[in-house]
């Protein structure tokens, strides 16, 4: 019967991230660099929050799209951060976090033989989920413009199939932010195309040097883009399953039939959470940010002592450097560090084979243990640069 499975579903792969976060648990003593969950507990009041709506009952089925009281909560959130405006009644559904966001999107909007620009090194995500709809991505290599797409990389890669792009700034895995300037040249491009955006802005918040642009604030993209958001990682709440779509009506009631046939709704006490975060939580983020931001001037700083090339991240919570000058393949080095060294990090070519040469490295840990894994690191650079010269 094993031949009679989707062909779809069977040729994908785990992804890179996983394998090497799953093989932590065979070294006790590793420092895990891999996860993309922040090391924030979940603010206390957003917590008291869930706790009060169970005591309170709250636990039946809500409407498909979510609450409205959190539905306009989220509008709200993204018009004082963002100055994006969306009606709450019939532009915004609340997901099971942002991958089924992402999930619903592809699903309303692509069929058979579509094409997908997607810029990399990027997030493994999106790509099994493009082949499930019988898409096709298409790749953008972008490791020597910063990591950035920009719009005449665009225009090489346009074709009569093309349906879709995906932006996602701040970035998975570099932490690159495509700035105002650099958004309006890329909706120059696709104004006037049938060709729809996925905007995933689940990282919106952890933003250091630039403030976040959304392309759909652009004159003419609302109508064709969906922005992905949710409070994963700006309030610490991977686990709640929260996420957000903000699409123009049209869109929003397609999509909506996607979600409500896969999942219902989300859960109502994680709505509840989410509505105190999104309002009395509103700048929670920002001791976050500050956090990070210690974190991330420390890491390149180390990096770089190295010798690793480093692109410093203007977003979220990840720094790709470049281990070319080792000599190693991204799997390998990741491998011989997790195993000589007991430092788990991601190999870049997790994220596409455009990401070989690089690891990925989260500093959503604490400074303790950043510090303590940086220089196991550095031994294990040490060893390898001094074995290949003898």
């Amino acid at each position: 019967m094993k031949d009679f499975i989707n062909r779809n579903v069977s040729t994908i792969q785990v992804p890179g991230i996983r394998k090497f976060s799953n093989m932590v648990v065979h070294y006790p003593n590793s420092i895990n660099l891999t996860l993309g969950q922040p090391d924030f507990p979940t603010p206390e009041h957003i917590k008291e929050a869930a706790i009060s709506a169970i005591r309170q009952d709250q636990t039946t089925y809500t409407h498909n799209a979510g609450l409205l009281s959190l539905r306009k909560a989220a509008g709200d959130f993204v018009y004082k951060k963002y100055n994006l405006s969306y009606n709450s009644e019939n532009e915004i559904i609340v997901t099971n976090g942002a991958t089924e966001a992402i999930d619903t999107a592809f699903r309303t909007i692509l069929k058979e033989g579509d094409e997908v620009i997607l810029p990399v090194p990027i997030y493994p995500g999106y790509e099994p989920l493009i082949k499930l709809c019988g898409a096709t991505p298409i790749y953008v290599n972008t490791v020597q413009n910063q990591f950035k797409i920009n719009a005449e990389m665009i225009k090489d890669k346009l074709t009569e199939r093309t349906r879709c792009i995906v932006l996602c700034s701040p970035s998975n895995p570099t932490g690159s932010i495509l700035d105002q300037e650099e958004i309006i040249e890329i909706a120059k491009v696709i104004k006037g195309k049938d060709i729809f955006v996925v905007s995933d802005e689940i990282y919106s918040e952890l933003a250091y040097d630039k403030k976040h642009y959304s392309i759909a604030s652009v004159q003419g993209m609302r109508e064709k883009t969906i922005v992905v958001n949710g409070l994963a990682k700006s309030h610490s709440m991977t686990g709640w399953r929260i996420g957000f779509t903000f699409a123009p009506a049209y869109l929003s009631e397609e999509m909506l039939k996607v979600h409500l046939y896969n999942s219902v709704c989300a859960s109502t006490i994680s709505q509840y959470a989410a509505i105190e975060a999104l309002t009395e939580g509103i700048d929670d983020p920002i001791l976050m940010v500050e956090e990070y931001r210690k974190r991330r001037d420390y890491i390149c700083k180390r990096l770089t002592n190295m010798g690793l090339a480093v692109i410093k991240p203007e977003g979220a919570f990840y720094v790709f450097p470049s281990i070319k000058s080792t000599k190693m393949s991204s799997f390998d080095f990741a491998l011989q560090l997790l195993q000589q060294a007991d430092v788990a990090v991601v190999p870049g070519d997790a994220f596409s084979q455009y990401g070989e040469g690089f690891i990925r490295v989260s500093y959503a840990t604490s400074m303790e243990l950043l510090e303590e894994g940086l220089n196991r690191m550095e031994q294990f650079i040490h060893l390898i640069k001094n074995k290949a010269l003898t």
